[in-house]
């Protein structure tokens, strides 16, 4: 028996109200001018309270806004329904790899988050209990889920892989497309109950699905009760990871002291001419600060490969020892691939933040180590693209 299920109703998007997921955001104001220039973004639903008519307004006091913005979205014709779906899903861009993946339901009750905690679905992060009840919340409103978790397909990826790929190259023309940020185009295809419907949701719950994005969801779902959630079962071949880097909006000592401290607690120091850039590789971070950049290696720790994570140094010497700054400190922000390194250094020169601090992305071979070990990898630290599109598949909840 799979774990990964169709959809019993869905609402399928005729258009333009595809969204980048709603914590892909450096910064909120960037989700009140997607909303302000495409009303029928997904985005004015899951983050109501930073709609532009809701400003004013609470998370939880915006909620009425979302559901009414959900029936109207619906009403006009922006979703058709669906039953008893799965729905194909692939992304390309020239110049880039294909990416294939499933809109479907997977069983809650197959998360599992520790080495003796069974379940084919293994999350890897920890997470910020406040996002968490924000989705919880959303969800018991709207009645309905629009933000896929993003599932990695460890043990039959390959199998899902060419499957997806020649199912969507026979589905004919798609049921809907839209185009993202980055110029890449997301094309759904409809799949009802039928032998081929079942062959996919087989090779989809074949193996331990690795949360690969959707960490708060995903407990969300958890937290909230839900019997399934909603995802995008993706493979390897689909993705790639990217950097995951920190800005932190105000120092807790000066300059010169943080870096005395990194240095007394064994850390190499070295300035950095020219402009800073994410390092090639793992071992040392760049940090940007007063407009000057330096190439920091932090000392190993006592533990074996999760512990000595270039992310997890940074959270534990460097936040929280160096500035006492614990993890979900709203001075920090967590900064995700799609943003260069000129931006968050750019942020520094603009005094919009006193701190950048640029990490080399965590590698396959390490992600996937901590995950088969059901260990969490470090807060905020893979940045998995191509991103899986909210908005475009609507799963509504059973009441």
């Amino acid at each position: 028996m799979t774990v990964v299920h169709p959809i019993a109703r869905a609402w399928i998007t005729t258009g333009g109200t595809g969204a980048q997921n709603y914590d892909e955001f450096a910064d909120d104001a960037e989700i009140t001018a997607i909303v302000a220039a495409n009303p029928h973004s997904a985005l004015g639903i899951e983050m109501p309270h930073r709609a532009p008519d809701s400003l004013a307004k609470s998370f939880l006091d915006a909620l009425p806004d979302a559901v009414a913005r959900l029936a109207e979205a619906k009403a006009d014709g922006s979703y058709t329904p669906a039953e008893r779906v799965v729905v194909l899903y692939r992304i390309s861009a020239p110049g880039e790899e294909t990416a294939y993946g499933l809109f479907a339901m997977v069983d809650t009750d197959q998360i599992s988050t520790r080495a003796d905690e069974p379940g084919l679905v293994i999350r890897n992060e920890d997470v910020f209990i406040a996002k968490v009840r924000e989705r919880v919340a959303l969800a018991e409103a709207l009645g309905h889920l629009l933000s896929p978790v993003l599932l990695l397909q460890t043990g039959r990826g390959d199998e899902l892989h060419a499957a997806l790929a020649a199912a969507t190259e026979s589905a004919g023309a798609p049921a809907a497309t839209d185009v993202d940020q980055a110029g890449r185009t997301h094309a759904i295809w409809l799949l009802g109950p039928g032998p081929e419907q079942d062959e996919l949701t087989a090779l989809a719950g074949g193996g331990e699905l690795v949360v690969a994005d959707g960490n708060h969801r995903s407990l969300a779902a958890q937290t909230g009760g839900l019997p399934r959630f909603l995802s995008v079962i993706t493979t390897p071949a689909s993705v790639a990871i990217q950097p995951y880097n920190r800005l932190v909006g105000e120092l807790t000592t000066t300059p010169a002291e943080l870096l005395d401290r990194l240095r007394a607690a064994g850390a190499q120091v070295t300035p950095v001419e020219g402009p800073v850039g994410v390092p090639a590789t793992g071992g040392t971070v760049h940090l940007f600060l007063a407009g000057q950049g330096y190439a920091v290696t932090l000392p190993h720790v006592v533990g074996g490969r999760l512990e000595n994570l270039d992310h997890a140094l940074v959270e534990r010497l460097l936040l929280r020892e160096a500035l006492g700054l614990d993890p979900g400190d709203k001075r920090i922000t967590y900064v995700g691939g799609d943003y260069p390194a000129s931006w968050l250094t750019g942020e520094v020169d603009a005094g919009r933040a006193e701190l950048a601090i640029l990490i080399a992305p965590v590698t396959v071979d390490d992600f996937v180590a901590v995950n088969l070990a059901r260990e969490k990898m470090p807060r905020k630290s893979t940045w998995f693209t191509p991103k899986a599109r909210a908005g475009l598949v609507v799963a509504e909840l059973p009441r």
